[in-house]
């Protein structure tokens, strides 16, 4: 078997994703809400999560304590998981584009900047720097 089988093998219920995340069942019944995360339903209609959803939460988990809002956090994810041998089209770049309004972007790039490089990694955005030098 695979690792990236058993990653996605369905095993935590509710309760052991909420101590593994320290997020509360209603931020997580929100994120499935809002297709962020996709749960595996029993057959008792309980939620089970895989490894690479507790992955997935505790990425939005972060963005969130970075002040991303959740239409910057739907951005990043779909951004981070896009298949690498399925490119965006011209479209779908252009609404990815025009998603955040430039205040939003404003923001998140000031709070990017105060926070550079203390973790060592590079701006997820800076691509979207573009949009201010026309």
């Amino acid at each position: 078997m695979s690792d990236e089988v058993r990653r996605s093998m369905p095993l935590f219920p509710m309760g052991i994703v909420q101590s593994l995340t320290d997020l509360s069942a209603r931020q997580i019944r929100y994120y499935e809400k809002h297709q962020l995360v996709n749960p595996v339903r029993s057959n008792g209609n309980q939620r089970l999560f895989s490894f690479n959803d507790v992955d997935r939460l505790l990425e939005i988990k972060a963005l969130i304590e970075k002040g991303v809002n959740m239409a910057g956090i739907k951005q990043v994810l779909t951004l981070t998981h896009q298949p690498e041998n399925e490119p965006y089209s011209g479209d779908q770049m252009e609404e990815v584009h025009n998603e955040l309004t430039d205040k939003e972007l404003r923001r998140m790039l000031q709070r990017e900047l105060f926070t550079a490089g203390r973790q060592g990694k590079a701006s997820i955005r800076q691509g979207e720097l573009s949009r201010f030098f026309h």
